[in-house]
């Protein structure tokens, strides 16, 4: 398994996308750091799942919005398994109000998670791959952060700004063997989406060519990929995985 002896560490993992891609990585070989901020139980519960595959995981409770936090993460998962191979900022909320009914909280809450939250862990992990000459940083970003979204403005400023940090971050890093993409996922099927009005599932559908929702696991196979030795000439770049919505 090309993952056997990687370490991978993916923050907001205990559900969702997050989920798919820990489960992913864990049967793939890699040793799995599943972070999560308050779904103990479901974290735990992804843990045990990647061992029944015969992988090796552990959870880790952070708030990656946290500096400090962020940083024990990085400390806590060096310490287990030695490194870090692959960092996938998987963390995100959202707090969706059009833009007049938005409240300052609203805004600074997403951007404080999305976008802070990506960089703090960012910090924290780049020295390491650095001296190892060799890491993958997958930002996971959304579709929304392309062509934005009414009632969205936080969360769309959030992803297209992580698009930049990922260039600036690929031309920082690349000299040292460390890559930096982003995967920008469609309408994927997921408990959010689940919980939306049929009629606004009808009409995102009628956008989208292959007339279906993504599943999370068409999200983590490109991960994967992102973070195998295939792609090692991939860096900077923005992938969509949406249907061909966009």
């Amino acid at each position: 398994m090309e993952y056997k002896n990687k370490t991978v560490l993916i923050t907001g993992a205990s559900r969702g996308i997050g989920r798919a891609i820990a489960l992913a990585f864990g049967k793939a070989g890699a040793s799995v750091v599943v972070n999560y901020r308050s779904k103990k139980s479901e974290a735990l519960e992804v843990v045990q799942a990647i061992k029944d595959a015969g992988g090796n995981a552990i959870a880790f409770q952070a708030d990656v919005s946290d500096f400090e936090a962020a940083e024990q993460l990085v400390k806590a998962t060096i310490e287990q398994f030695g490194t870090i191979d692959v960092l996938v900022n998987n963390s995100g909320i959202t707090r969706d109000q059009l833009m007049m009914r938005m409240a300052e909280a609203d805004f600074d809450d997403v951007i404080s998670v999305n976008l802070k939250g990506a960089w703090n862990m960012v910090k924290h992990s780049c020295r390491l791959m650095l001296k190892q000459k060799h890491g993958r940083i997958i930002n996971i970003s959304s579709v929304v952060g392309l062509i934005g979204n009414p009632g969205q403005a936080n969360y769309v400023a959030s992803k297209a700004a992580i698009h930049g940090l990922t260039k600036s971050w690929a031309k920082e890093f690349g000299k040292k063997n460390v890559t930096v993409n982003a995967v920008a996922p469609g309408f994927i099927e997921t408990e959010m989406t689940d919980s939306l009005p049929q009629a606004l599932k009808d009409n995102y559908l009628a956008q989208i060519p292959l007339n279906r929702l993504g599943q999370v696991e068409d999200i983590a196979d490109v991960v994967l990929f992102l973070a195998s030795a295939k792609a090692s000439y991939i860096t900077g770049q923005v992938i969509s995985v949406n249907g061909g919505m966009v």
